[in-house]
């Protein structure tokens, strides 16, 4: 056991702190919608100058920068709306400093892996742990190439980030560079375009506490209504006073309706986005607002009643129930889903698969889920897994970080809290000591199964390995022994107990047959020789 890495210690995953709502905007006329298109464009075109001059300045932004900017943008919009456009701009330029670091993470684990493997004889075969040579002197040569082109990658990318300098494209890259694919993507010019100017306009809006109704940009009713402080550019195509547009559609959320409409009523901050679907032609409007800040439940109220472990998987959640002592209760379930075609189909079936797991969870009676903390950083390595490709297309599929958000999420809903754990040797220690102990002629266990009684036992604190149960009270030491905690030398501790014929005297084995004759026995007998009792002298020696 020398090898194994230390396992960190589970933890509560902290609840949501914002809920987003959206409905459609119906029974919009021609002319609301000529308004929307005007103000979207309007506005992106000042979201794309602002975040092209945030980009230039790199690791050189100050408050006083800040400051200018949003100066700037007020005198062709308002003063909230260069509010708005600024915050946004400052959070798309942080995300892409998080993805440019992620990305130089990507590329020393490539290049890690691949000196390693040049530095071995070709042919060289590999362990589960480490990767061996490569296969072929063709084969070396080729990733001598590439480990050449990586590092200059890496050269650049660090230089970058030094830098400061970033590389954002509003709108999506991959929008971008589907341009060149129009006959792939299935769209004409025209069509891309539309979806292009769409994704770049800007119609969103911070909410303010101590406005009315929460918002003075975007503003909606508890009735429905929705109004839209123009720009001063566009304030000519004002139908209500002060500057607002007042659409003729309205709005009405089904889903936490009654908490929107306490917040606005109360003039509590909502902010507001207004987004448009090309491929339906429908107006989409997206409330969200922050939630009030929690405590997250202790990690001993969370294991009181037991969990539930979840092992996560490229086309189902393997799931088993615990009880607080760490013992599978009942039945392993399955909750599939396909992550196959468009994101939108991914999303509705992880969104289902998500559903009927806690719904059980519920049913069940427990008061946490556990789920294993998974990055695959190190693992989507190309190069770790280079032939295997497969391989690497199923854990890249794994949606690792939409999965935790969307299930902290949820579950915050149903009153059920979330244990993170250490994804370490789940799937191994799982199916070692739990795969064929719970196997039956009615019950079909797999591995998967298996790793998720691994994940709950770990989240309630007790160790993956099973314990023997303790001798009868009939052995030589008596009420000696009388623990179940096997020693961890013990050969097969963490078998089944044999039958009860492999233990029977005379040298009885397990079918029922005898290897030899019955030897004399070595307890008191009572024979009678004279009408006298006789002891087996066999007793008196040592």
């Amino acid at each position: 056991m020398g090898g194994v890495r230390e396992l960190a210690a589970s933890f509560v995953v902290p609840g949501p702190s914002g809920v987003a709502v959206r409905d459609r905007l119906e029974h919009l006329t021609p002319l609301d919608e000529e308004v929307l298109r005007a103000v979207g464009a309007h506005q992106g075109a000042l979201a794309s100058r602002d975040l092209k001059t945030r980009c230039a300045q790199g690791l050189d932004h100050s408050a006083e920068s800040w400051a200018a900017r949003k100066r700037e943008l007020t005198s062709v919009s308002s003063s909230r709306i260069a509010g708005a456009i600024t915050k946004a701009t400052h959070a798309q330029w942080a995300l892409a400093r998080r993805c440019q670091a992620a990305h130089i993470r990507s590329l020393e684990a490539g290049i890690k892996t691949l000196r390693h493997r040049l530095s071995l004889p070709v042919g060289q075969k590999g362990t589960k742990r480490a990767a061996g040579g490569y296969r072929s002197r063709r084969e070396w040569f080729q990733k001598s190439r590439r480990l050449t082109a990586l590092e200059a990658r890496h050269t650049a990318a660090v230089a970058d980030w030094q830098a400061g300098r970033v590389r954002v494209v509003r709108g999506g890259k991959h929008l971008l560079t589907t341009r060149h694919h129009l006959a792939e993507a299935g769209l004409t010019e025209d069509e891309w375009l539309q979806r292009w100017e769409a994704e770049r306009w800007f119609l969103a809006a911070d909410g303010e506490s101590g406005k009315r109704f929460g918002n003075e940009t975007i503003r909606v009713t508890p009735d429905g209504p929705v109004s839209i402080k123009l720009p001063a550019p566009l304030a000519h195509l004002a139908n209500a006073p002060q500057g607002r547009y007042i659409l003729t559609g309205a709005v009405g959320f089904a889903h936490r309706g009654v908490e929107w409409a306490d917040r606005v009523e109360a003039n509590r901050a909502v902010a507001y986005r207004i987004h448009y679907d090309t491929e339906r032609g429908r107006w989409y409007l997206t409330a969200s607002w922050q939630r009030p800040t929690m405590p997250t439940v202790s990690l001993e109220a969370a294991r009181a009643k037991g969990v539930i472990g979840v092992d996560t998987n490229a086309d189902h959640f393997a799931a088993y129930r615990l009880d607080k002592h760490g013992n599978p209760v009942g039945e392993p379930h399955r909750f599939g889903y396909d992550l196959s075609g468009t994101t939108t189909h991914r999303d509705a079936q992880l969104r289902h698969a998500l559903t009927r797991l806690l719904h059980w969870a519920t049913q069940s009676g427990v008061a946490a889920i556990a789920i294993e903390d998974l990055d695959f950083t190190a693992e989507k390595t190309r190069e770790k897994d280079g032939r295997r490709r497969k391989f690497r297309q199923l854990i890249s599929g794994i949606p690792t970080g939409k999965l935790k958000a969307r299930l902290v999420s949820m579950a915050a809903e149903h009153g059920l809290a979330i244990i993170a754990v250490d994804p370490a040797y789940t799937s191994m220690w799982g199916g070692q000591h739990w795969h064929k102990p719970l196997a039956t002629p009615r019950r079909r266990m797999s591995r998967h199964d298996a790793a998720g009684i691994a994940v709950g036992r770990r989240a309630l604190g007790h160790p993956v390995r099973r314990r023997t149960a303790p001798p009868p009270h009939d052995r030589s030491d008596r009420a000696g022994h009388r623990t179940v905690q096997a020693q961890p030398g013990a050969r097969g501790r963490e078998g089944t107990r044999p039958p009860a014929a492999d233990h029977a005297p005379g040298g009885v084995s397990p079918n029922g047959t005898r290897k030899r004759q019955p030897s004399a026995s070595n307890t008191v007998r009572d024979v009678r020789s004279d009408q006298e009792w006789v002891q087996d002298p066999f007793l008196l020696t040592e």
